[in-house]
């Protein structure tokens, strides 16, 4: 099968940084399925991942972490799928990635891809909506169907990945939503994604939110890095909590969340296929909920721009787009 590969951890703009190669057609066992590769999107993950170290490689590594295909074959274990299906994941960091024309995935960590969607549309999704539907309703235990209606959240990232999907998972759940962005066209996007109100968060955020008439927010999703950690613990309600994606290599001073007695949490979509964990079927269930509400005409697909085909070129730009940090919404790189 194709794919494209890296076989150093090099820099973006090195010609080597991703190849273009030839590698086996895995076989679906136990409760794997293979699947058809017809689109995949590029996320922070994979930049994170691909970024140089000195670490040698024992062949090459195929990354990626959001794809849409067809289902080509099926384990003997599996259920919930069959040949023909159309699905839409985002798969395990620790097993080969999206970036090949055929990929076996746990069918506990797949979702039947919205109807509605091309492939390109619905590759956008799976990684962002997993980690924004984690992070509100299972971390921060926000209400998924409205028993929370007219709380507050502040998205800080808010034109981002997961931030474009995750402004529309709030508003679904009746949150009123202060998403962070500071260019004209960020701005216009979230907007458009239905943010109720719009920061600046290359400007002092506590200002601002104070401006909009909220002495505090009942909820923090932090989805982009950690700069803002102070302002957050100290916009956050007592009792409220503040959710992150991000590394933890900058401060984050405790004091004034322990005297709110306000909690932090953090996501990674990763952890429920990485730690096998009873629960993992949930992701299962939640890119099935998506694509019914993709569908239904509720939530629209978050992506931003397509290029084609699936190949070594159209990674490194992408790649190099997402560590620009100039992109809004999603990145997808389609067929081979």
């Amino acid at each position: 099968m194709k794919a494209v590969a890296l076989t150093r951890y090099l820099p973006i703009d090195d010609p080597e940084s991703f190849i273009d190669t030839e590698l086996p057609k895995p076989v679906a066992e136990g409760h794997d399925i293979l699947i058809a590769v017809k689109a995949i999107a590029v996320n922070p993950v994979d930049t994170k991942v691909r970024a140089p170290k000195d670490q040698p490689l024992d062949g090459p590594r195929v990354l990626g972490w959001d794809a849409s295909g067809v289902v080509e074959a099926v384990g003997p274990s599996v259920t919930l799928f069959k040949a023909g299906d159309e699905v839409y994941y985002a798969g395990d960091i620790t097993r080969p990635g999206s970036n090949a024309e055929f990929q076996l995935v746990d069918e506990r960590i797949v979702g039947k891809k919205p109807q509605s969607l091309s492939h390109a549309e619905a590759a956008a999704l799976p990684l962002t909506a997993i980690t924004a539907y984690e992070a509100f309703f299972d971390r921060l235990g926000i209400d998924r169907d409205g028993a929370d209606k007219g709380q507050s959240i502040l998205l800080v990232g808010g034109a981002g990945g997961v931030g474009s999907i995750g402004i529309q998972l709030a508003k679904r759940a009746g949150l009123a939503v202060i998403a962070t962005a500071s260019r004209p066209e960020t701005i216009a996007w979230v907007k458009e994604l239905g943010a109720d109100h719009v920061i600046n968060h290359r400007e002092p955020m506590v200002e601002q939110v104070h401006a909009l008439g909220f002495q505090h927010v009942d909820h923090i999703a932090i989805f982009n890095d950690m700069r803002h950690w102070e302002e957050a613990v100290e916009l956050i309600r007592p009792q409220g909590g503040i959710v992150s994606i991000d590394d933890t290599d900058l401060p984050m001073p405790m004091a004034g969340m322990k005297t709110k007695a306000a909690s932090l949490h953090w996501e990674f979509m990763f952890a429920r296929a990485m730690h096998q964990t009873p629960d993992m079927i949930e992701q299962h269930h939640l890119l099935n909920h998506v694509a019914a509400e993709i569908d239904a005409g509720h939530i629209r697909t978050t992506v931003a721009e397509v290029l084609k085909p699936i190949n070594a070129e159209n990674l490194r730009k992408a790649h190099a787009m997402i560590e620009a940090g100039t992109a809004k919404g999603k990145i997808v790189v389609e067929g081979f």
